[in-house]
């Protein structure tokens, strides 16, 4: 057993791989957990944390997919799916855009998930509101990077 409050992993749905993933997974779990105890997201909930996985696939969908809560270890599995050719770009190019597609597809699930059992998620929902939305196209991340550099 773990004491995480946020736990992921990342599947293929297509053949890729990255080179940033290692490097950012730490971050990335560390800052969602620290969202989810920050903001009591877990106070009332039916679960005790959330394993989320990311989809390598075509394209972003991003309203979670659940499954049963999971008796025995407490949590609530969800998946949602990451386009990969964003994520390529994104790797190839800007690794802080990679960091914070992963970042910006947690937050959406959590908000999901919140909405779902009734959650507080005030703190999340600033949180996305500051990170925006995941490009869907190559044009959409340029224009991340000149947004995000200047």
């Amino acid at each position: 057993m773990h004491n995480r409050k946020f736990v992921f992993s990342c599947i293929d749905m297509v053949k890729i791989r990255f080179l940033t993933t290692r490097k950012i997974a730490i971050y990335v779990q560390d800052y969602i957990e620290g969202l989810i105890v920050t903001s009591d997201f877990l106070v009332g909930a039916p679960f005790t944390w959330v394993g989320l996985i990311y989809r390598y696939g075509l394209v972003n969908k991003l309203k979670p997919e659940y499954q049963r809560i999971n008796k025995k270890y407490g949590d609530i599995p969800v998946a949602i799916e990451l386009d990969s050719h964003i994520l390529r770009w994104a790797d190839n190019n800007c690794p802080e855009l990679f960091r914070d597609i992963f970042i910006i597809g947690a937050l959406d699930a959590l908000i999901d998930v919140g909405r779902k059992y009734k959650l507080p998620m005030d703190l999340i929902l600033q949180e996305k509101e500051k990170k925006g939305d995941i490009p869907n196209t190559i044009e959409e991340c340029e224009q991340w990077v000149s947004a995000h550099r200047e």
